[in-house]
């Protein structure tokens, strides 16, 4: 599964500095990003067929991912630069 899209990376470019500070500093943050990156691999894993699932848990899997961008969002809007 090379070139997975959606990486924390990728979505937030301008922020790589915070997110290695926080996963380093925060450990609820360095948790967050993890539990991001796994449902991440999971969604793009079912998108491409690598492992299929039913679209209920597909979809329910976006909005697990979904949830945790806007976590992991709302605390690097409030880390100090």
């Amino acid at each position: 599964m090379s070139n997975t899209p959606h990486e924390l990376h990728e979505e937030f470019p301008a922020e790589a500095e915070k997110i290695h500070a926080l996963k380093v500093s925060n450990a609820h943050f360095a948790r967050l990003a993890e539990e991001y990156h796994a449902i991440n691999r999971k969604v793009h894993a079912a998108e491409t067929g690598v492992n299929p699932v039913d679209r209920f848990a597909e979809v329910e899997m976006r909005k697990k991912r979904a949830a945790l961008k806007d976590e992991i969002f709302r605390m690097l809007a409030t880390a100090s630069a």
